[in-house]
């Protein structure tokens, strides 16, 4: 096994003054590392379709869902998708956003992994969650490669599934 988490690096003051970025371009380049955790994303989990969330999200869902013999369905920014959606709008610090889903990508009773690299504030999730129950597609699990538990996103998430691979 490999230690993936050694390969995430601390960027501080990106994208701005008194962050600290958890850069996980170097556990994407290394082979090894970046297997286990598409494997552990969706480990122990029966889904036929993984919702990856932009962009980031995308990544890691993607892979999940080849693995795993799932569909793979992409949440996107408002405006990015080219038929009939649903939308979700979440609170962010400095604003707010939008969401999508395309209004067919599942049908009633899917069993459906939404997969992200971060869990902060828990908008963005809860408003992935939203929009597939809207649907009629049923969230088996959430799962993060990463929660920043000192935002406690976790709480906006209540009575889902919730998995993170790495807790900082």
């Amino acid at each position: 096994m490999t230690d993936w988490t050694a390969l995430i690096r601390d960027v501080p003051d990106y994208p701005k003054p008194g962050i600290l970025f958890k850069d996980i371009t170097p556990l994407l380049a290394d082979h090894a590392a970046f297997t286990q955790v598409v494997d552990e994303l969706g480990d122990g989990l029966a889904f036929d379709k993984v919702v990856g969330i932009e962009a980031r999200g995308f990544i890691l869902a993607a892979p999940v869902a080849y693995r795993s013999g799932a569909g793979f369905v992409p949440v996107r920014k408002k405006g990015k998708l080219p038929a009939g959606t649903y939308e979700a709008s979440y609170d962010l610090e400095y604003g707010s956003a939008t969401i999508e889903v395309h209004a067919d990508a599942f049908d009633p009773g899917d069993r459906v992994l939404i997969v992200d690299d971060v869990l902060a504030t828990g908008g963005t999730a809860r408003a992935a969650v939203e929009l597939v129950r809207r649907t009629g597609a049923e969230v088996v699990a959430v799962s993060f490669l990463m929660e920043l538990s000192f935002l406690s996103g976790r709480e906006r998430l209540p009575g889902l599934d919730v998995r993170a691979l790495l807790t900082v």
